[in-house]
């Protein structure tokens, strides 16, 4: 079963304004050109909606719903470093992230969820670390699949967090309005109207023969979306290099058998995400976070490549062990898996040939970097 985020900052634009100039927190900015300019709003802060204001809207039209607004030209290179910021948070948490868009974003959090987190609390902690990391907001959709984290993430902005558990989602779909489907856009939604399907429950409700003819390809799609049941994958950009599974704890931890439990839970996650994208690597990778918030990696190489849990677990618990000390606490730990092989085939092969994983021979293989 899989579970996806989608995540997306509130007024993004405008956020990040009120973030480098608090003297506009709490007031109606617009971001866009002039409405002598024929300019339009890129992004309205939510003071400024409450006038009716919205993307899109010539600024002309905007100025004269909100006339106190103040209009501030975009600054698309400081959006894109923020934007950066924050998609490096998501990509802290798993490498399966789909950019949308500067400001939004599909993550696959299965492995982490597999790891043995629960996807409350990985929406939680993923909200706190992006207002903590970024000073931003972000609303966030979970479900099992794009379309209901999507439409989850837009229902309780700004500020907003909407989880749908496994098997509600044509229940959390049917009342809503059949607009809410990415890809029904307006004509659609019209044509839909005449049909008299109003809710997406509704649309469901369809046969798929009539669903053919209105749609065309695109009928087992739509049906899919429609109960809750797509299963378009998170796609990113480019061939993964690692995957991984990482939690911050929300207090610093330094016990060794509670350490040991999460490496393990976190390897079991990364294995289990393996298996399910055909991929076996051979470096295994130990991330970690102190109490004072420097972070370092750990590696170790295997001497084959493996999806398999064990020999995960048990080099990555090496790596671990290593690393503590009386009195050392940890904030973040993470496990992961690179080096991945290119023929499935003839890995299995070099698997055969290496049954005992040399934790502390000659070619252990360890690698440290830290930030701050």
């Amino acid at each position: 079963m899989r579970h996806i985020i989608h995540a997306d900052l509130d007024a993004f634009y405008a956020a990040v304004e009120q973030l480098d100039n608090p003297n506009l927190v709490g007031k109606p900015v617009l971001v866009g050109g002039r409405p002598e300019n024929r300019g339009v709003v890129a992004t309205a802060s939510y003071e400024a909606r409450v006038f009716g204001v919205h993307s899109a809207m010539p600024m002309r039209t905007a100025v004269h719903r909100c006339p106190q607004g103040i209009i501030i030209p975009p600054r698309f290179g400081r959006y894109k470093e923020k934007s950066i910021e924050v998609m490096s948070i998501f990509r802290n948490l798993t490498d399966l992230v789909e950019p949308l868009s500067m400001d939004e974003a599909y993550l696959d959090i299965t492995a982490v969820v597999e790891g043995g987190e629960k996807p409350l609390a990985v929406a939680l902690d993923l909200k706190r670390r992006v207002a903590e990391e970024t000073g931003l907001v972000v609303s966030v959709g979970v479900g099992t699949c794009k379309t209901v984290a999507k439409i989850g993430s837009d229902l309780d902005k700004p500020d907003g967090l909407v989880v749908v558990q496994p098997g509600d989602e044509a229940e959390f779909l049917a009342q809503l309005a059949v607009s809410k489907l990415w890809g029904i856009g307006p004509k659609t939604a019209e044509r839909l109207h005449r049909e008299g399907i109003e809710t997406i429950g509704q649309l469901a409700d369809q046969p798929m023969g009539w669903m053919a003819q209105i749609f065309g390809k695109r009928a087992h799609d739509v049906h899919n979306q429609a109960t809750g049941q797509d299963d378009d994958a998170v796609h990113i950009h480019g061939a993964s290099k690692s995957i991984s599974s990482e939690t911050t704890f929300a207090n610093d931890v330094g016990d060794e058998a509670e350490l040991r439990e999460v490496v393990e839970r976190k390897a079991v996650g990364v294995a289990q995400s393996l298996e399910r994208n055909g991929l076996k690597g051979r470096t295994v990778k130990l991330k970690l976070r102190l109490a004072d918030f420097t972070t370092f990696t750990r590696q170790f190489t295997l001497p084959y490549h493996t999806s398999d849990e064990e020999p995960i677990k048990e080099a990555a618990w090496a790596l671990l062990a290593a690393e503590l000390e009386p009195g050392r606490t940890f904030r973040l730990l993470g496990v992961g898996m690179a080096n991945f092989g290119d023929n499935l085939e003839t890995l299995e092969s070099s698997k055969s040939q290496a049954q005992q994983l040399p934790l502390f021979g000659d070619d252990c293989a360890q690698m440290k970097s830290v930030e701050k």
